[in-house]
């Protein structure tokens, strides 16, 4: 471990949805695992302190379990990670002061319950507003639609960022499932979306705003966040 990774102590905090289906269709959904490890992986292994929380605490429902894929597998098979996953706390029960950065992880459940939780709205403009650097990937900002400044403007309001885009649910035939259009609607709130090809990396960065369109571009989110989090311990 290097120096500039020793003095980055804050931990970021990744959080996870509790909601597990996809709407009126009933199909099981949750938090897209490696949207949560490939991050993961790329912070702790720089020597920076991660920890969990999800919406309603406890475990949450888990999507995506590709065990083929390396980095999923190293925490799915560690005792330890399971463990944490299993006791998550409450989102609204931690203290964002402790935090230098939040991750937002994807899966379908998080355009259920992330846009409108309360929690998630308080502990992102928190993060935000102390300085700290707000991070989402593919579904994962959903929680920016409806965040809003203490000044009372949309935090994604004239910044640029990626999310899973239109095509993509099209793509996946769930777009008149989910609530919304994810891209649109974070159009419509000032945000300058960009698309990407379909299921290729994208990674934006906006200042201290991080965002990833797509499972594929998790891991880029990971270095993307690492790196400012380093510069900034520097």
């Amino acid at each position: 471990m290097n120096a500039t990774q020793t003095r980055t102590t804050r931990p970021v905090l990744i959080v996870l949805t509790s909601h597990g289906s996809k709407g009126a269709s009933g199909e099981p959904t949750g938090f897209y695992l490696g949207e949560a490890t490939h991050p993961m992986a790329v912070l702790q292994d720089a020597g920076i302190p991660v920890e969990l929380a999800s919406i309603q605490g406890g475990e949450p429902p888990v999507d995506g379990l590709d065990l083929d894929d390396p980095v999923n597998r190293r925490y799915w098979d560690d005792p330890a990670f399971r463990e944490t996953l299993r006791h998550t706390p409450r989102l609204d029960e931690v203290d964002a002061s402790r935090y230098a950065a939040i991750l937002l992880a994807g899966g379908h459940g998080a355009v259920w319950d992330f846009p409108d939780s309360p929690a998630v709205q308080r502990q992102t403009r928190a993060v935000w507003e102390q300085g700290g650097v707000v991070a989402a990937v593919c579904h994962g900002p959903a929680a920016l639609v409806n965040v809003r400044l203490s000044d009372g403007s949309f935090l994604v309001a004239g910044r640029h960022l990626a999310a899973f885009t239109d095509d993509e649910e099209r793509a996946v035939k769930l777009e008149h499932v989910v609530p919304f259009l994810l891209a649109s609607t974070l159009a419509e709130r000032g945000a300058i979306h960009h698309a990407s090809p379909n299921w290729t990396p994208s990674v934006q960065v906006d200042g201290r705003l991080v965002t990833g369109q797509n499972p594929q571009s998790a891991h880029g989110v990971g270095v993307a966040l690492r790196d400012l989090l380093q510069r900034d311990a520097g």
